[in-house]
């Protein structure tokens, strides 16, 4: 039970389900399936997709409170009325997803009334006035619903669920009147956590920019902020220290592609190991050898990252590892993997990217891009010493911000879980605003 400043009600009884656990004697125990009407989207085939007609509603529709309208897969009308117009979604429909990936909650509002939700969507809907759909929403959303499909799910890797499962699964129900109360308290307090969580969120981009920023300036201009500068030769760098060099990848770090082997995933999984097994974006495995045993750039040969930049495109590797043959293999003369990594990692690659479909930097391309540096190995190392300090410094305070956002989460989970299963009576609660015009009224 939730501790603090909610108090519990007045007299619990055991509602004989094990998720559930002790419930108000006032509320009532009962199947969901018997307080609400659910039905699982159909399976369409790619046939009947077309350009224009009635919306098919699929998971990236479901990414917000209410169902969004950017839809790109529609059906034919005639279509629809003869084998679909039953799954059509009416307004205050909740849309779920069958997937324990995800626990997105959309509700249908007027933009979205009479599409189709696509298999793997959930349509939930109250069968009698008795609940409400707001309260729905909230449990779906709680601990006690999702504990019961856990126990009942399907699927190897991503688990999913569906109705037979739905058809199984308990919920507590106090009366209208107790679920509004519910609902306005847990609209009222998720509100004030959510605005917590993004602004965690918000810091962590604003960081995550500062820190870019911070070793961006480092290794194209250097520490000193007296430094003469000329211009480079180079658009996208620009003016650089006076005293630095300026030339091709291939002329300070050594290309180790020829030794790159690419294992199958069916070889990695008969030689599981310690060792690390990088891609095109970091680790992606552990096996029992290793082919490097050196300080070395890794830098992403092909895939969506290199435009799009989600993950690092170049990294440093250390110790003992094995490379695929979707990174390249830089090795430093001077053995300052980390200082070259960020280098390489503030270059704009995108004008010598090829490939629209798979995007790919060539070893070719990638030997013969321009980078500036010091010629000297101990400014060289200051300048590594000085980007692994912020490095550290903006790991420490961007886990900080995880860890709050994490614990707010975890607040909410526990808030909702404790409301919608009456381990905390809210009937008596009102807004804070709502509170103080009630004491101004007084006096």
């Amino acid at each position: 039970m939730m501790r603090g400043r909610y108090q519990a009600y007045p007299e619990y009884k055991d509602s004989v389900v094990e998720f559930i656990g002790r419930t108000p004697v006032i509320w009532e125990v009962t199947k969901f399936k018997y307080a609400v009407n659910f039905q699982e989207g159909p399976g369409i085939l790619a046939k009947d997709f077309f350009d224009f007609g009635v919306p098919l509603l699929r998971i990236q529709n479901t990414k917000e409170e209410f169902v969004t309208d950017d839809f790109k897969t529609f059906l034919d009308l005639n279509t629809v009325n003869q084998r679909w117009k039953q799954f059509k979604v009416q307004l205050g429909d909740i849309i779920i997803s069958c997937s324990a990936s995800t626990e997105l909650v959309s509700e249908i509002d007027s933009r979205t009334v009479g599409a189709i939700p696509y298999t793997g969507l959930i349509r939930l809907r109250p069968k009698t006035d008795s609940i409400t759909k707001n309260f729905i929403k909230y449990f779906v959303q709680s601990e006690v619903y999702h504990e019961q499909i856990r126990t009942l799910q399907t699927g190897a890797t991503i688990q999913h669920y569906g109705p037979i499962h739905i058809n199984q699964i308990f919920i507590s129900i106090p009366d209208v009147v107790g679920q509004i109360c519910i609902t306005n308290f847990l609209d009222h307090e998720t509100a004030k956590i959510d605005t917590l969580i993004e602004k965690q969120q918000q810091l962590i981009k604003l960081l995550k920019e500062k820190r870019q920023a911070v070793i961006s300036h480092a290794v194209t201009k250097g520490l000193n902020p007296d430094a003469l500068m000329r211009d480079s030769g180079v658009e996208w760098l620009g003016a650089v220290p006076e005293h630095w060099i300026v030339c091709a990848i291939k002329h300070q770090l050594v290309s180790l592609d020829y030794r790159r082997i690419p294992l199958s995933s069916e070889e990695r999984g008969s030689r599981s190991g310690c060792y690390r097994y990088y891609g095109a974006s970091g680790v992606i495995d552990y096996i029992d050898d290793y082919i490097f045993d050196e300080p070395t750039v890794l830098v992403g040969e092909d895939g969506a990252n290199i435009v799009n930049r989600n993950t690092p495109l170049a990294f440093s590797a250390y110790g003992k590892y094995w490379v695929n043959n979707h990174a390249h293999i830089l090795k430093p003369n001077d053995g300052l993997a980390e200082y070259w990594a960020e280098v390489i990692e503030h270059i704009d690659v995108n004008p010598l990217v090829s490939g629209s479909a798979q995007p790919k930097l060539t070893a070719e391309a990638l030997n013969n891009l321009k980078i500036a540096f010091p010629p000297s190995f101990d400014e060289r190392e200051e300048l590594e010493q000085h980007i692994n300090k912020h490095k550290s410094k903006f790991k420490i305070l961007i886990e900080k911000a995880s860890k709050q956002i994490k614990l707010l989460q975890e607040r909410r989970t526990a808030l909702i879980a404790a409301a919608v299963t009456g381990k905390i009576d809210v009937r008596n609660w009102q807004p804070p605003e709502q509170n103080q015009t009630n004491k101004e009224d007084a006096a």
